[in-house]
């Protein structure tokens, strides 16, 4: 009887370091959330829509780009913050990786791509053409992981609110965060000399609702 006090504490401890070590690998395989690529010339925000992975441009070094190099005239004078990169990433059975498409803005190309975190800090990117030309780059996490909510898993053919319509009232309790969103961060400091174009802003919000993922996530 005497030993049972500390059989107990002892299971509790090592059922912590169990949680705890459980807690690490879930939040370090999560893709979710704000990364620097590589080079330093853009952040993306990565969410979950509708079950998939989507990321797009969420801030510029260089603010005002255009989609200049997309094949497709009609697409080249569109703005690159909050254009699609990571594209309709579904996960890999049994392993913490994402398969889709990466679209590369230097060359208006897709690319089979597959994203996988390692750590909690980076993001490894690989990209094939047809099987080979293959390359890859590592990003760097800059925003926390963005929990999921059922309010971004609009089922298709849920009814919309009409053109013009009012906004619906706010609930007196705040809203539980959607999928896309992610708290308000401060936007990067220009480096000296360099200022923020008008009309850039600090947080595009809710990616999973921008027009070129909403037509394919709901």
């Amino acid at each position: 009887m005497l030993h049972c006090p500390r059989t107990v504490a002892r299971t509790i401890v090592y059922s912590g370091i169990f949680l705890a070590t459980g807690v690490s690998t879930v939040l370090a395989a999560d893709p979710t959330g704000d990364w620097k690529v590589a080079d330093g010339v853009a952040n993306i925000r990565v969410a979950q829509c509708s079950g998939n992975m989507w990321g797009v441009v969420a801030w510029e070094k260089t603010p005002g780009g255009k989609d200049k190099n997309n094949p497709d005239t009609a697409k080249q004078s569109r703005p690159t913050l909050g254009m699609p990169i990571l594209i309709d990433m579904k996960k890999k059975p049994g392993v913490d990786a994402w398969e889709g498409e990466v679209y590369n803005a230097k060359d208006g190309q897709l690319y089979s791509s597959t994203i996988k975190p390692v750590g909690a800090d980076q993001l490894e990117i690989q990209g094939c053409v047809l099987g080979f030309l293959c390359g890859g780059e590592t990003w760097t996490r800059v925003g926390p992981p963005i929990p999921s909510s059922p309010s971004n898993s609009m089922a298709k053919g849920a009814p919309k609110a009409a053109p013009g319509a009012p906004p619906k009232t706010a609930a007196p309790a705040a809203p539980p965060k959607t999928t896309g969103a992610v708290n308000p961060a401060p936007a990067p400091k220009a480096a000296p000399g360099q200022k923020q174009a008008a009309g850039q802003p600090a947080d595009i919000g809710d990616i999973c609702l921008l027009p070129d993922i909403a037509r394919f996530a709901h």
